[in-house]
């Protein structure tokens, strides 16, 4: 799971407990001003076809870590971190490492209108 809150002109996405192990990640820091948009997405992490770079995926349990999406154009990576996809958001980035982070929210609901707040 992955929490999400503001510090400056960033926003900071903190994966939370055993995640950090599975995804090899802690934390994202990304401008409020490369975020494109955001929407609640619980189909975004299944039937993943690419390439693991560094990550865990045990389907139907977990998807962490560091992707190369075939459906992605740019070739950029995709960060996920989902093991509930109900509660499964996709943040769309620009200029940033990765093209997009898949995860995982306690309240996608919040997380959504902090972040649409952040990009108008």
């Amino acid at each position: 799971m992955v929490t999400v809150h503001l510090q400056d002109d960033s926003v900071v996405f903190t994966v939370e407990g055993w995640h950090k192990l599975w995804s090899f990640r802690s934390e994202l820091r990304v401008p409020r001003s490369h975020i494109k948009g955001v929407r609640r997405d619980p189909a975004a992490a299944a039937h993943l076809a690419g390439i693991r770079a560094a990550g865990t995926y045990v389907p139907g349990l977990i998807t962490a870590g560091t992707f190369f999406l075939d459906n992605v154009p740019d070739h950029k990576p995709t960060f996920l971190d989902v093991q509930h996809p109900d509660n499964t958001l996709v943040v769309d980035l620009k200029a940033e490492e990765f093209n997009r982070l898949i995860i995982e929210v306690a309240d996608p609901e919040a997380v959504i209108a902090l972040l649409v707040k952040e990009i108008i």
